[in-house]
């Protein structure tokens, strides 16, 4: 599915509704799993000790952190949409957020998302996305959710 490209905010309401793209897939590799884990401090043997894993966890593989899961969705969701004639983008919120399954190392996750409800407050346009994290051959979810955004259209 191509990216699509929003350049007002009645361009992007007019979506509505609508799914509004499937992402590319994404490996989710040992090693970004292991950055991850620098990067917050969380070096909990069941995401960074393959060896260990392979005994102990009930997934026999190493698992990628739910927060690792959750920061894929900015880079995911800029291959899906490209909004012109914006000043600022704000994360405002998320929301019936819910991990499904974990996701093992070295499988690929995408996003699909759909335009929620969007209104115009003040010249602020406020977007919910309703998305999904799949996972690659399986039928649970990685993670569903709401996302809210605003968007400081010039």
């Amino acid at each position: 599915m191509e990216r699509l490209i929003v350049n007002s905010y009645e361009e992007f309401a007019s979506h509505l509704g609508e799914v509004i793209g499937t992402s590319e897939w994404l490996e989710v590799s040992q090693e970004r799993i292991n950055l991850f884990a620098d990067a917050t401090l969380d070096h909990q043997w069941i995401h960074v000790d393959p060896e260990r894993a392979k005994v102990e966890s009930p997934y026999k593989s190493t698992i990628a952190h739910g927060y690792l899961t959750l920061s894929l969705l900015p880079h995911l969701w800029q291959e899906i949409i490209q909004v012109n004639n914006v000043k600022m983008l704000v994360n405002y919120g998320m929301d019936q957020m819910k991990f499904g399954q974990p996701v093992l190392s070295g499988q690929r996750v995408r996003l699909v998302a759909s335009l929620h409800d969007i209104s115009n407050i003040r010249g602020i346009c406020k977007a919910q996305i309703k998305f999904s994290l799949e996972i690659e051959g399986e039928k649970k979810k990685a993670l569903d959710g709401l996302a809210t955004f605003l968007y400081y259209f010039s």
